[in-house]
């Protein structure tokens, strides 16, 4: 194809971004969800708890995944967001896919991971469903997951730890490229110290109750944003909107 200057697209205006919020069980990441512009729920667990939003029924299999998306995509309804609850509780179903498409019971029997690098194709239908949702529809795509702990191997410090999604590493590795916002969950935690004599201290973490949302990396967890929003604000929708660039 031979490029020119006519074939240029002007800019049309911000996108909604993708938005992957993570964090520990019970912090708050689906009442975030919740509260978003007009959300229909894409479960893959139970996990809404007293939370009553506009819900599909469980997804247990690709099948239906596939199936939700595509009804947002064709018919005719007023969301305005899509959450996905969980990223963490939808990989073991696109691993069941996996090894149904090569009649394993595992997608461990495919040997030599193979099976988490034929899974990437399916993470790759995922994103570019959303793509086009938030593309042609407008509807803004939140995607829930769980952390976990995970050892880094720094090439400039010697290994530590940070909270991590809980995923796969080649899924994360993916995910981490393609969204727009990743945001970390936590609680506010404050450290106090007390001396205890012969010159020793004892350190003990307390919690304020208050959620927080963390929007820059720091290496105690992964984060990221593409709009240079603020390091950390309420785990909250409005506080979140909020600190987005204006349209």
């Amino acid at each position: 194809m031979a490029f020119s200057l006519a074939s240029i697209t002007k800019g049309a205006g911000q996108k909604p971004p993708i938005v992957v919020i993570h964090g520990s069980p019970g912090i708050g990441k689906s009442t975030f969800g919740a509260c978003a512009p007009n959300p229909i729920f894409l479960r893959t667990e139970d996990g809404l708890g007293m939370l009553s939003p506009d819900t599909f029924p469980m997804a247990k299999t690709w099948g239906d995944v596939m199936s939700a998306l595509g009804a947002i995509y064709s018919e005719q309804h007023d969301y305005k967001t899509l959450v996905i609850d969980s990223l963490s509780a939808l990989e073991p179903v696109i691993w069941a896919q996996v090894a149904a498409d090569a009649k394993k019971s595992s997608v461990e029997e495919l040997g030599y991971g193979r099976g988490y690098v034929l899974a990437l194709d399916y993470w790759q239908q995922l994103i570019q469903g959303l793509i086009s949702i938030r593309d042609d529809k407008g509807i803004t795509p939140v995607l829930i997951a769980h952390s976990e702990v995970v050892r880094y191997d720094s090439p400039e410090s010697e290994p530590y730890d940070r909270y991590q999604i809980k995923l796969h590493k080649r899924a994360f590795s993916l995910l981490y490229e393609r969204a727009d916002v990743i945001g970390f969950a936590n609680w506010r935690t404050l450290i106090t110290k007390t001396e205890v004599g012969f010159n020793k201290s004892i350190s003990r973490g307390t919690g304020t109750g208050e959620r927080l949302l963390h929007l820059i990396e720091r290496p105690a967890y992964i984060a990221k944003n593409r709009y240079g929003m603020p390091e950390t604000i309420p785990l909250d929708w409005q506080a979140f909107a909020g600190s987005l660039p204006a349209q």
